[in-house]
């Protein structure tokens, strides 16, 4: 922040920033809580507004300054905390039921603007600040992530906890998201541009989803009734 900065800056970091806190607070808040009660949606939902907020205020700022990649990623960071939430009222696509147009609409731009990310990363780094391979590998994040959606809209799952482990991977993958935003505004000011400095939160994260998701579905798995023994 900077005193020449148009006022409208000033006051958009300002919330960025009150967002921005409040989303890493609230996420583990939510995570620790019991899962389904009234203080995990409670929580869940200040989380849920509050990376909507810092996404709307992300983008005007990234083109001002200008730091384009950041307006790219702020809007899958906002997707993957949209879409967890979105998950839970689509739980009859295991029954045949179907998505809504906003599913469709988000779905399809963060698609559309996860394969800019990517293209642009590689082809034409310069253009949104970025090394090459760190924006391919966040452009591939976000479309993988939108097309498990979109997908899921017309091959519907056939697990039924399927929005259990949708709205968990989603919610998590979010927090990377802002973690990954985060350490490049922060930690390349102490230690440089490094590739590690962008990526650190995604090799973490990304295992921690792998493991939680499958401790819950060793969890949720039918047990299977032993014989009796004549």
């Amino acid at each position: 922040m900077h005193s020449a900065d148009p006022l409208w800056v000033t006051v958009f970091l300002t919330i960025h920033i009150a967002a921005g806190a409040t989303a890493f607070l609230m996420a583990p808040v939510a995570l620790a809580t019991a899962k389904g009660g009234k203080t995990h949606r409670r929580w869940g939902m200040v989380y849920l507004w509050s990376m909507g907020v810092v996404a709307a205020t992300a983008i005007p700022m990234a083109f001002f300054f200008p730091v384009r990649f950041l307006a790219l990623v702020a809007v899958f960071s906002f997707y993957f905390a949209f879409s967890a939430y979105r998950v839970l009222r689509l739980k009859e696509l295991a029954r045949g039921g179907s998505a809504s147009p906003i599913d469709w609409i988000a779905g399809l731009i963060t698609f559309s603007t996860s394969a800019v990310l990517a293209w642009l990363s590689w082809f034409r780094p310069h253009t949104i600040e970025v090394l090459p391979v760190v924006g391919v590998i966040f452009g591939l994040i976000g479309m993988r992530g939108a097309a498990v959606q979109l997908l899921s809209f017309v091959k519907k799952p056939t697990e039924k906890m399927f929005w259990w482990y949708s709205h968990l991977g989603n919610m998590i993958g979010s927090y990377i998201a802002a973690w990954s935003a985060f350490s490049v505004v922060t930690l390349t000011r102490v230690v440089g541009n490094h590739w590690w400095v962008w990526l650190w939160p995604v090799m973490v994260g990304v295992p921690s989803i792998a493991l939680t998701t499958a401790y819950y579905k060793r969890k949720f798995a039918p047990r299977v009734k032993r014989s009796a023994v004549a």
